[in-house]
């Protein structure tokens, strides 16, 4: 039986994760213990557990008096993604893609919280009013996809997620393209969205899986049906 994590586990995997997704920069100074406490809904005992454990894992330092700063050896753990480069990349990309986003909706619909799903709602809420205006906000359809494994609530998924932040971007930025030829393209991949935002929401993991796998696949099919009529990517 796996035993349940303690407020300082969840703290701990949460900051270790950003730390090592490059949120922070190198010599960068955490937040006090009273904002990670806020921050977290915690008790600054907790945070300070999670600190001693980062300290010990070698991703922060203290300066007495001055608060908790992270080491360059702990900013951008290094997981062996090379940069989009060609057509096949983006391929093999999808593939990965629907093997691990359709997982990390279904957690986030298991787990969330209200708080860890504001930046989720936030990013549809962004692309819904910019589809409305027929425009197509990527940096929203990036964020939607990275607050969705954040709230998972599992490190593994948002350390990743975030060490790809630049891959999903490229992605999503040659799917835009894809967009502009079907007048209802961006409806389209809003309404996907949409299922995967409402299947979250109401707490249903399988349809959310369902949900997210349709979508990429949409998404892929659009892509290179586009590269198979003869348009360069």
């Amino acid at each position: 039986m796996i035993p349940r994590r303690s407020l300082a586990d969840v703290v701990f995997e949460r900051l270790e994760a950003s730390i090592k997704s490059g949120a922070y920069c190198e010599d960068e100074r955490l937040p006090t213990e009273h904002d990670l406490a806020t921050e977290f809904e915690v008790s600054r005992p907790v945070v300070r557990e999670a600190l001693r454990r980062l300290r010990e894992k070698g991703l922060i330092y203290s300066r007495q008096g001055a608060g908790s700063f992270v080491r360059s050896s702990g900013i951008r753990n290094p997981l062996g993604f090379s940069p989009l480069e060609n057509i096949a990349d983006l391929m093999t990309f999808y593939e990965f893609r629907l093997a691990v986003e359709p997982a990390a909706a279904a957690l986030a619909a298991e787990r969330h919280d209200a708080r860890m799903l504001e930046p989720v709602a936030s990013a549809f809420s962004m692309m819904k009013d910019a589809a409305n205006r027929q425009i197509h906000r990527e940096d929203a359809d990036s964020q939607f996809h990275l607050a969705i494994a954040a709230a998972g609530d599992n490190g593994y998924f948002a350390t990743t997620m975030a060490a790809l932040k630049e891959h999903i971007a490229a992605g999503i930025r040659f799917h835009a393209i894809s967009l502009k030829r079907n007048p209802d393209g961006l409806l389209q991949t809003l309404a996907e969205h949409e299922e995967v935002y409402e299947a979250i929401r109401n707490g249903d993991p399988a349809t959310a899986r369902k949900a997210m796998q349709s979508h990429l696949l949409a998404s892929r099919n659009r892509l290179f049906e586009r590269r198979r009529s003869g348009v360069a990517v």
